[in-house]
């Protein structure tokens, strides 16, 4: 899966991490900067899926605009992972 914060928050204008983590504190979802960090790099350890919950109702997307598939990264038992097509991340 691919994580995709910056960019749908920047599709409603929300340019900085600590703008989104004000509006998500607004909403009851205290995040420390170092998580905050996290999700906004695009490379989070976890979500918890009531923060998940608290994201998209701030941002006003669904699950589908943070989380991208990347079916080409899954492997079945005893294949080498395989590099990624021309295009393709």
């Amino acid at each position: 899966m691919k994580w995709n914060l910056r960019l749908a928050a920047a599709n409603r204008g929300i340019w900085k991490a600590s703008e989104l983590q004000r509006m998500l504190a607004d909403h009851g979802l205290a995040i420390s900067a170092g998580k905050m960090s996290g999700l906004w790099s695009g490379e989070p350890a976890s979500v918890k899926l009531d923060d998940l919950n608290i994201i998209c109702a701030v941002l006003g997307c669904g699950v589908e605009e943070l989380l991208i598939p990347q079916p080409g990264k899954v492997q079945r038992a005893g294949q080498q992972e395989q590099p990624a097509a021309a295009g393709q991340s």
